[in-house]
């Protein structure tokens, strides 16, 4: 009998280095990376399926009214969303899914997938989080306390999750993330049906 997957769903705030985790994980172990769908037209070079699935706003509504969407948010005047059919095929191929998302969307999730499992991925402190955002050097003084107030909220919801890493270093971050899944590739309740044969 195959495994089902697990759906290893991401949050944390800007600058903790999700992206970096992520990556490096993907790069040790083959797992998938979710795929939003969208309705904001795409950019040269975009391909409907890889960066994103490309909808039409009133086809996205259908997802929605249907529920075929884990998650799905309105941002400026474009819809964003997670398909549920996209992530399914994959864990049902028995293949994990990895999916990076904000605090609101994971408990999105989590109601409607509720085997998913949440790590949220902290700064070792606020100090050292503002001083990585100040090291990009890419936000104004107001962006970056709008980041860091950002920040308090998303910390908020971590009781909600089902691990924490705190991110003081890239490599031992990523293994932690990786350790965590393989735990949950072990759970009895992942594998049901599994008999001992002689």
């Amino acid at each position: 009998m195959q495994q089902k997957g697990v759906l290893l769903v991401i949050s944390g705030p800007s600058g903790t280095g999700k992206g970096m985790i992520c990556q490096k994980l993907r790069e040790d172990m083959p797992i998938r990376y979710s795929i939003s769908a969208t309705t904001r037209k795409p950019r040269e070079g975009e391909v409907h399926g890889r960066e994103y699935f490309f909808y039409e706003k009133q086809a996205f509504e259908t997802l929605i009214a249907q529920d075929g969407l884990l998650e799905w948010a309105k941002v400026y005047d474009n819809y964003y969303g997670t398909p549920r059919e996209f992530v399914e095929n994959v864990l049902n191929s028995g293949e994990d899914c990895l999916l990076e998302i904000d605090t609101q969307g994971a408990m999105n999730v989590k109601q409607a997938m509720n085997d998913a499992v949440l790590v949220f991925i902290a700064p070792p402190s606020l100090t050292e989080l503002r001083r990585r955002i100040l090291g990009r050097g890419t936000e104004s003084i107001e962006e970056i306390d709008k980041r860091m107030s950002c920040a308090a909220d998303e910390i908020s919801f971590i009781n909600r999750y089902d691990y924490v890493i705190i991110n003081d270093e890239v490599d031992k971050a990523a293994q932690k993330l990786l350790s965590i899944l393989q735990a949950e590739r072990c759970r009895v309740s992942r594998n049901d049906g599994f008999i001992l044969t002689e």
